[in-house]
Parts: C-alpha cells; structure tokens; sequence
C-alpha cells in the first residue's frame, strides 16, 4: 500500500512540476528526479491529500488558497523538493518574489540539481535582472539533465537576448534543437543568431 501511495505521489508531483515549468518534453527526466527523492520517504496519507488538493488550487489559479495548504504540508514534510517548488511558483504568480526566491532556495537545499526548481529560479533572477545568477541556475539545472529542454531554450533566450553572449545562445538553442527539431521558433532563432555571428 504504501508502494502505491509513493507512485502515485510521484506522478502527480511530476505531472504538475512538469506542466508548470512550461515543458511539453522528457517527463521521464523528472520522474527520475522525484523517484530518487521520494524512494527512502514514507509520505503520510492526510499530506498527500493536502499537496493533491493544493495542486488543484494552483490549477485553478487559486494561488493565494494554494499557498495557504502548501504551508501546512511543509510544515509536515519537510524531506522532498515539490512542495517549496509548488509554493514558489504560487508565490511568482501572487509577485511576491522574496518567498518565491526564499522556497526555491529550499527546494535546491534538499537538490541542489533539481532541473525544475533552477530552471524557476532562473526564470526569477532573469526578471529581477540578474542575468549572472540566472545563467547560473540554469546552468545547474542542464548540467545533471541534459536533456530538460525548458532549461536549455531558457538559457538560449537568456544568453541571446539578455546577455548579447550569442555563441552561448548558438549552442543552448542548437544542443535544443537536437532533442525538439520540430520547434520552428528556435529554428528562426538559431538562422538569427547565426546571421549576428555571420555564419
């Protein structure tokens, strides 16, 4: 039985990280993620309950509620990244980035590679301007998770864009592009790019 809670609470983690941090690709790599944390966890009925119940209210667009349960299962379960990452992204929606900022930072205490939870802080950084610690975050995110394409394509946008470091945004959108080559965006972005290097 408590095998099954465990699946079950790791499917419904990563179909929610997932869709929340705007991938449409490789849900296998965040399941992994979440298997290696939640393996050795028992989570207790009532807190899988209450983070289903807060998923829905992010899905509702229900923030301010979602926040609201997300407090009360970090303060029972404090052992597993998605919860800080749930409220973190709550948080952004509600613009309150100090505690957006404040649970990401939790999330990457417990793993400091969780491709999801950098990605979201890169996401931060970059609208607070600080494009060295958001290129840093994403960096983290891609260097365990190669293939987490929110990641990459952010990165790209990031360096090209924001930073004007175009070799950068050449190589993020192109390694992109490998993985997702029926992405037309980053195939005009890549012959943009390309065009500003004069290649």
């Amino acid at each position: 039985m408590i095998e099954m809670i465990k699946k079950y609470f790791v499917y419904l983690l990563t179909v929610f990280l997932f869709a929340c941090a705007g991938g449409e690709v490789k849900q296998e790599a965040d399941t992994q993620i979440f298997k290696k944390g939640v393996e050795h966890v028992n989570v207790d009925s009532d807190i899988e309950r209450d983070f289903n119940s807060a998923v829905m209210l992010l899905h509702q667009g229900q923030y301010q509620q979602a926040v609201t349960v997300l407090k009360t299962v970090i303060e029972r379960e404090q052992r597993l990244p998605a919860p800080y990452i749930n409220i973190a992204m709550a948080y952004n929606k509600l613009d309150d980035t100090k505690n957006a900022e404040e649970n990401l930072i939790s999330a990457l205490k417990l793993d400091i590679g969780h491709a999801t939870a950098n990605n979201e802080l890169g996401l931060l950084y970059r609208k607070a301007g600080k494009f060295n610690a958001a290129r840093t975050a994403y960096q983290n995110a891609i260097k365990e998770h190669s293939d987490y394409l929110p990641a990459k394509r952010n990165l790209g946008v990031l360096c090209d864009l924001y930073m004007h470091d175009y070799q950068c945004a050449l190589e993020q959108f192109e390694d992109y592009l490998e993985l997702k080559p029926d992405d037309k965006t980053v195939v005009i972005w890549v012959a943009d790019v390309k065009r500003r290097l004069g290649q």
